[in-house]
């Protein structure tokens, strides 16, 4: 359990993903680029490829993001954040909010 303290401290963003590609010599590996509003986009690294074979279909999309994780390197790519996702033993899915919502909002 965390308290709701902890939790206000996750900085929860809507980001559209700008380019998305699959990382060379690994299986499960996207490096995304991602717009949250900010001045320049972020890079994210991010375990999904097997649920988009076809990465190109990410692109344009609006997902949810923690945009202050501590940066963390895999596979010798700066990731700079954290793409939401939930999923069961059958399904997957990517957390996104409307489309009348902007790039850049934060969870309140």
């Amino acid at each position: 359990m965390i308290t709701i303290e902890d939790f206000k401290k996750v900085d929860i963003a809507v980001g559209k993903i700008l380019s998305a590609e699959k990382i060379p010599d690994t299986d499960k590996l996207l490096k995304l680029s991602v717009d949250l509003g900010e001045e320049l986009p972020r890079q994210i690294i991010s375990g999904i490829t097997s649920y988009f074979p076809d990465c190109s279909v990410l692109v344009g999309r609006k997902c949810m993001f923690v945009a202050n994780l501590e940066p963390r390197t895999i596979r010798g790519l700066e990731s700079n954040g954290m793409l939401f996702a939930v999923s069961d033993s059958e399904n997957f899915s990517l957390l996104e909010p409307s489309d009348n919502i902007s790039v850049g909002a934060r969870a309140k």
